[in-house]
């Protein structure tokens, strides 16, 4: 059976890297393609709905999928675990899976997990993101998630140390880890995840170099896995045994943390 796809956001640079994944992936095919300008009732007849849109738009398309009972696939930034929060009892109480993915590479999957695993032994933590000028929300979401997964793991031990928060150059903070947000012309992605301690320090790299090679296989695994889900998913990582999990991690367990009243993008959703 042949799973027909509305993809949100189809016209961009993501959403046609998706588009393009679809169009020749088995069991699938492209019901509509929509701009982020586009009216929603387009979803109509689809079966599963692929939301590349602008953080602004994300949550209307997700509670549109949601109304009409039709699963989505999130991967637009802008979702923190606090936000998504918010939309689980709609999907619940719909009986639909929402999956939301931060960053359909591999690579980033793995090293934020990298980052995770790492936290509880490293008292200091920040990271460091760069991407393109055009793009219009910051921090990104892969930031956003591995700040997240870097809370959670130190549960135990607590938040970061963050000294001089209060002053604007030291970053935002996210769950207590202070992300600083480079946009610039000659950069695809790249984030660095800087780990600090008596004596010692390590960093954890991650570039994108060519989009539709590095996000494809995530994309196909993603879109499997969502036309199934049942529920809210979060995290390329769910569908995948890296075999990397800090103490008391649970896949695609996403919970709020308390992120001083401005949390993860919801503050810098003002994207067009």
């Amino acid at each position: 059976m042949t799973t027909r796809v509305a993809i949100v956001g189809g016209t961009g640079k993501l959403g046609g890297i998706i588009r393009e994944v679809v169009e020749h992936e088995d069991g699938f095919t492209v019901h509509a393609t929509l701009s982020s300008r586009s009216e929603l009732d387009e979803l109509d007849g689809a079966d599963l709905v692929v939301d590349a849109s602008t953080p602004a738009v994300s949550i209307d398309v997700v509670r549109a999928a949601v109304e009409r009972g039709i699963n989505v696939l999130v991967g637009t930034s802008g979702w923190s675990a606090e936000r998504i929060a918010l939309v689980r009892p709609l999907v619940d109480a719909a009986g639909t899976g929402a999956v939301f993915i931060p960053n359909f590479s591999l690579g980033s999957v793995i090293g934020s997990a990298l980052a995770a695993a790492a936290a509880p032994f490293f008292p200091s933590i920040e990271i460091v993101e760069a991407h393109r000028e055009t793009k219009i929300d910051s921090p990104s979401g892969t930031a956003v998630r591995t700040a997240e997964l870097i809370a959670a793991a130190r549960a135990a031990v607590g938040p970061v140390e963050s000294p001089h928060v209060d002053q604007r150059a030291r970053g935002q903070q996210v769950a207590s880890v202070p992300v600083h947000s480079l946009r610039r012309p000659g950069v695809m992605a790249r984030q660095e995840t800087i780990l600090a301690g008596a004596g010692e320090s390590l960093t954890i790299t991650h570039d994108t170099i060519e989009p539709a090679q590095a996000y494809g296989p995530g994309i196909r695994l993603a879109l499997a896995a969502a036309r199934e889900a049942r529920g809210v998913v979060v995290g390329l990582d769910s569908f995948l045994d890296i075999g990397i999990r800090p103490p008391g991690a649970v896949p695609g367990e996403t919970r709020p943390i308390d992120e001083g009243g401005v949390p993860g993008q919801v503050a810098r959703a003002t994207g067009a």
